[in-house]
């Protein structure tokens, strides 16, 4: 099941989503690094955590998947914001030097074949990093938040997903230990949650996260998508009529 924009915006504007952004934000920063003079991709609904790559990056770009819908954004200035399929990403091969990808692959029909299509569209060493919900964690486990939507991954499923499409996982990082819940509590403790989560271990959180760089030689070669034949109509040249 694919989350559509209104809700991915309703569930951010709520004191949960802007707990668990403001989270799994920090994660993605840490693996980005220094994005100064980059060529930055957003895929799925990445746009909450890409507002830290707007001034230094060369180029910031959202791609949103029709299924889910599009919603302009930053709110201020021109839209960087484009409505397409995963699959037939609209750009040139090696057009990307980092891409961040939340709430993209558990919801992708054929995860195999948009692995295939991001690997052409990085650039040589270029760098992915991908936000998926932990399979065995909680918040997989609750469909009230767009991280309990699709299908989420362990960490040795994820890891053979990109090494099969020629990405190398370099840095692992867990995040959402605190409980899916929109309990003021719960929500005030967010950090301890995430503090004391940590001691049991990644198996107690909610998302993983890593960065893997692009290999020079695709490990799968992209499929041949099958030619359509359309019957046209004949439009064989005529002349104007005269009136009579």
């Amino acid at each position: 099941m694919t989350s559509d924009v209104g809700r991915l915006i309703e569930y951010y504007r709520s004191p949960l989503g802007r707990i668990s952004r403001a989270l799994v934000r920090e994660q993605i920063i840490s693996l980005a690094g220094d994005v100064k003079g980059k060529r930055i991709l957003g895929l799925g609904f990445a746009t909450p955590y890409m507002r830290f790559a707007l001034k230094p990056a060369e180029r910031v770009l959202a791609l949103m998947p029709e299924r889910q819908g599009a919603s302009a954004w930053p709110r201020e200035g021109p839209s960087h914001t484009v409505l397409c399929d995963p699959l037939e990403m609209p750009l040139t091969d090696a057009a990307v030097d980092l891409t961040i990808a939340v709430h993209a692959l558990e919801h992708v029909s054929d995860a195999e074949e948009l692995m295939r299509e991001l690997w052409r569209v990085t650039a040589p060493n270029g760098h992915l990093i991908i936000v998926v919900p932990r399979r065995r964690g909680i918040w997989a486990q609750r469909d009230a938040t767009p991280f309990g939507q699709g299908n989420p991954y362990s960490g040795g499923q994820l890891e053979k997903l990109l090494r099969d499409h020629s990405f190398v996982p370099e840095a692992w990082r867990d995040g959402l230990f605190m409980p899916p819940m929109q309990s003021s509590l719960v929500l005030r403790s967010a950090r301890f949650f995430e503090r004391v989560g940590r001691l049991f271990g990644p198996a107690m959180s909610g998302v993983i996260c890593v960065r893997a760089r692009k290999e020079a030689f695709p490990a799968v070669p992209r499929r041949k998508r099958a030619e359509r034949y359309v019957r046209l109509p004949g439009m064989a040249p005529a002349t104007a009529r005269s009136g009579s």
